[in-house]
């Protein structure tokens, strides 16, 4: 009868070729974070990486049951952990195995926040805790990582503690309401809604999930009403970051205060700093270049802060690099850019190894597949791509000025993706931004301009900006605007192994972004739109470096609704969207400007043939097995 319970089991056996200690670090409020530390045996004298974060530093370094530190570890700490660096992992304040409250993004220490702590003050003490009781330290730190991690990685650096040496946020939160998370341009992203109930819900343990049912979310967002009611009918309207959001529509102090861009630019540069974003970034794509929009005017010599831009999905860096959807390239991107820059940068700063020249702006050119090397960001030159009469664009500046016409029924909203949409599936939410737009082809809700075949390519580094002339019958709108590389519609190779599906005539979204129509006139001021006046709508696309290639045709697609990533617009004026009613969602007519006073266009960042940029060689990764 001897009870057939064991209290544990280290899972670290003598045979495991690495070390791991777990340590509660005690921050200056007497809070004490879980922080787990890996480094391989015999491991001296060495630097170490940190990474804070809100999804279980515990699980995060479970990768694998395995005694071999680099299967366990995840896999873009291979190379780090075998040149015997110390990797250090934390959860943050109020997660997970962590004491304390947690606050979504907690903001730094001012109007917003009246306590004596933040994220970086956590991570001062937490580093402060590090280089004193970890023995086989160097006594410097790096920090490193992706989405909230690029959060914390950037909080790290406003008042940074002097062992912090080097920081690489990768797709950073920085900016919740312009183009991070929350909101792209005052359009709601309604996935918040599901991530706000994981993360508040018992300190992130528990995987909480709005139980709505496996059917189409297209189908499920459209019969709730607004999003608020979908809220208020799966009661997350009580978790208190949904109130935060559904509270705060408009770009008020609430979203400034606690934009991360506007505190760096407020402190001098310290630490220099490798920021990293993936082309097609379906949740972060602001952070990182408004992050870098803050620091570069600091960094006088060029050589403390990097922009890195890279043809991957959010968090794409960390994983493997081959391709994205359709999209192939040439070997693993990720891993390569791991090993050529990213280690060599921090290997310099942590290590006082030789400086590798990091270069002060790498970008990888999509559709020539080519890493390159810039002095700047943006490299291009606006140049206007203008819509013009029969659905044609060029670079010419079309004299006669006319319009053409498209209904936007919200109740009818056009799909952001093939149906049936999911949005918590990871293949069609990580690849929703490279899909073929040829799924929403004959919508008579989508207006569609393309040049003829281009008759030599067309280079662009930089962010496109929209400037549209667009005019409704309704009160409030919505704008949609898409850039988009059509391919030819050459024959493929006869299927053969290695060879991939085709892609002739494929419509490549290049950048995609929305523009809620009440802030035309102030972000922070909603107003009602005159209906049928003409305004001209000014906003950014992502940053992209991308050659449209001889033969294949630049589209530019303008629609109302983008459903349901984003909320509907009830194309009604109401003072706030999430409190919507049924009856002010109506259909209205959208009317496109081009030519004359009101020429809508695209204005491309395009850089001539040799771009100014250095164009890197090509180091080609076999596929693994």
């Amino acid at each position: 009868m001897t009870p057939d319970v064991v209290k544990s089991y280290d899972e670290v056996r003598p045979q495991a070729d690495y070390v791991k200690r777990v340590a509660m670090v005690p921050m200056r409020d007497g809070v004490r974070l879980y922080t787990v530390i890996f480094m391989r045996k015999g491991t001296a004298n060495a630097p170490i990486l940190l990474s804070r974060t809100p999804y279980d530093a515990k699980a995060s370094t479970s990768r694998n049951d395995s005694q071999t530190l680099t299967e366990v570890l995840p896999v873009m700490d291979a190379e780090f952990v075998d040149d015997h660096y110390i990797r250090v992992y934390q959860d943050i304040r109020g997660l997970h195995h962590s004491e304390g409250e947690f606050v979504m993004n907690r903001p730094i220490r001012g109007p917003l926040n009246p306590t004596k702590i933040d994220e970086s003050t956590d991570a001062y003490d937490t580093i402060g805790w590090l280089v004193k009781n970890v023995p086989e330290s160097n006594g410097k730190v790096g920090i490193v990582g992706s989405s909230y991690l690029g959060f914390t990685s950037l909080a790290a650096e406003i008042d940074p503690h002097p062992a912090l040496k080097a920081a690489v946020p990768e797709s950073p939160m920085v900016d919740g309401w312009m183009g991070d998370d929350w909101f792209h341009n005052g359009a709601f992203r309604v996935s918040g809604l599901d991530y706000a109930l994981e993360q508040s819900t018992g300190k992130a343990e528990t995987g909480a999930k709005i139980p709505r049912g496996s059917g189409d979310d297209y189908d499920v967002y459209l019969a709730a009403g607004s999003v608020g009611d979908f809220a208020r009918q799966w009661g997350v309207d009580q978790v208190p970051f949904v109130r935060k959001l559904m509270e705060n529509p408009a770009y008020s102090g609430f979203w400034s205060g606690q934009a991360v861009d506007r505190w760096l630019a407020t402190r001098p540069l310290t630490v220099p700093t490798m920021l990293v974003v993936g082309q097609w970034d379906q949740e972060d794509s602001y952070g990182a270049p408004a992050a870098y929009r803050a620091l570069e005017p600091k960094d006088t010599g060029n050589d403390k802060v990097s922009l890195v831009i890279g043809p991957w999905r959010h968090s794409g860096v960390n994983h493997y690099g081959y391709d994205l959807g359709a999209l192939s390239f040439t070997g693993d991107t990720a891993r390569e850019f791991r090993v050529r820059y990213m280690k060599p940068f921090f290997d310099h700063w942590l290590k006082n190894a030789p400086d590798p020249q990091t270069p002060p702006v790498l970008t990888y050119a999509t559709g020539a597949n080519r890493w390159e090397v810039s002095a700047q960001w943006p490299a291009g030159t606006p140049t206007p791509l203008y819509l013009d009469a029969g659905f044609r664009a060029g670079f010419a500046a079309p004299q006669a000025e006319g319009h053409d016409d498209y209904l936007s029924d919200p109740m009818k909203p056009v799909p952001f993706s093939p149906r049936p949409v999911s949005l918590s599936t990871s293949e069609q939410w990580t690849t929703w931004l490279v899909r073929d737009q040829r799924f929403i082809d004959g919508r008579p809700d989508v207006l569609t301009y393309r040049t003829e075949p281009l008759t030599k390519p067309v280079h662009v580094m930089g962010a496109p900006q929209v400037s549209l002339y667009a005019a409704t019958s309704g009160t409030d709108s919505d704008w949609v605007v898409k850039l988009i590389d059509v391919m030819p519609g050459d024959a493929p190779e006869a299927g053969q192994q290695g060879v991939r599906p085709s892609m002739a005539g494929y419509e490549l979204p290049i950048g995609i972004e929305i523009f809620r129509g009440r802030y035309v006139h102030g972000l922070a001021t909603p107003a009602a739109l005159t209906p049928g006046a003409v305004e001209r709508y000014g906003f950014g696309l992502p940053n992209v470096d991308h050659v449209f290639l001889s033969g294949h045709r630049i589209m530019v697609q303008v629609q109302s609704t983008l459903f349901p990533l984003y909320d509907r617009n009830p194309q009604t004026f109401v003072p706030n969207i999430f409190n919507a009613s049924r009856d002010s969602y109506r259909a209205a007519t959208q009317s496109i400007y081009h030519g004359g006073a009101h020429a809508s266009a695209v204005l491309l960042p395009i850089v001539a043939d040799d771009g100014g940029a250095a164009a890197e060689p090509v180091v080609a990764q076999a596929r693994a097995p």
